[in-house]
């Protein structure tokens, strides 16, 4: 046996040893807009996006099958603009063309550390990305690609924490992972309320009656109607999604 075959078997025995030690080998993950701002509020912070990308790569290295959907609101949120006079139709296209900016953002810095990415989006902009089409999708991630989803489902009044979980729901995902700034689901604002205490778990129907804005309510409905399990974890704790797939306890499983 030559050492270059030696090599590849090596490697590809690592992989699948690496595959059988993780809990969710197909994981959609979910990034709000402005994570990608930082501090700024407001369009990019790449330093922080660099942080992001490099937990991503870190998971995708294990073999993890991985799919992004990323929010908009670093740029433009559809339903502020429709509060302040705007047609909603209008308003939330306007806020899917945020998102496609945003993923050709993150995709542009995790190829530069050498992952292999597609971009895949509900609104048809060929010259941009490839228009989302499911049989697609299930053959990059069988190829070892990273696909991320934007412009939400390319239908208003559709929030991205839905086309979140649609698209985890057509992939055969084996969890949603929502990366939030706090370490997971709280019966009220820890910002706001020193008393707010953590969920390690919690029901889809309880997150529903109390009104936790895990996800909004549509979202949360397909996560119960699908059995789609949910983590909520803190994306700035480093290795948080790592832990996550190796089936770790860290944040709040929604399930």
């Amino acid at each position: 046996m030559s050492c270059q075959s030696s090599d590849n078997a090596v490697q590809g025995a690592s992989v699948a040893s690496a595959i059988g030690a993780l809990r969710y080998p197909r994981v959609l993950l979910k990034l709000s807009g402005e994570a990608l701002a930082g501090d700024k509020g407001v369009g990019f912070d790449f330093d922080r996006i660099g942080f992001f990308a490099d937990q991503i790569v870190e998971v995708a290295s294990l073999g993890v099958q991985l799919g992004l959907v990323i929010g908009g609101g670093n740029i433009v949120r559809g339903t502020q603009l429709s509060q302040m006079g705007m047609d909603r139709v209008g308003a939330d296209y306007m806020g899917m063309l945020g998102t496609v900016i945003n993923a050709l953002a993150l995709q542009d810095v995790l190829e530069k550390k050498g992952m292999d990415t597609r971009v895949m989006t509900a609104i048809r902009m060929e010259e941009l990305a490839e228009p989302y089409i499911r049989r697609r999708a299930l053959r990059h991630f069988e190829k070892g690609r990273t696909v991320i989803f934007a412009a939400g489902t390319g239908n208003p009044y559709f929030s991205t924490d839905t086309a979140a979980v649609l698209r985890a729901i057509q992939m055969k995902a084996d969890v949603i992972i929502k990366a939030t700034s706090v370490d997971g689901v709280y019966s009220a604002d820890p910002k706001k309320d020193a008393t707010a205490r953590m969920y390690e778990s919690i029901s889809y129907r309880d997150v529903m009656l109390e009104e936790l804005r895990v996800m909004d309510q549509t979202a949360i409905t397909l996560c119960k109607e699908n059995q789609m399990p949910l983590i909520v974890l803190n994306i700035h704790r480093p290795g948080a999604i790592i832990s996550a797939v190796r089936g770790e306890r860290i944040g709040t499983l929604v399930s």
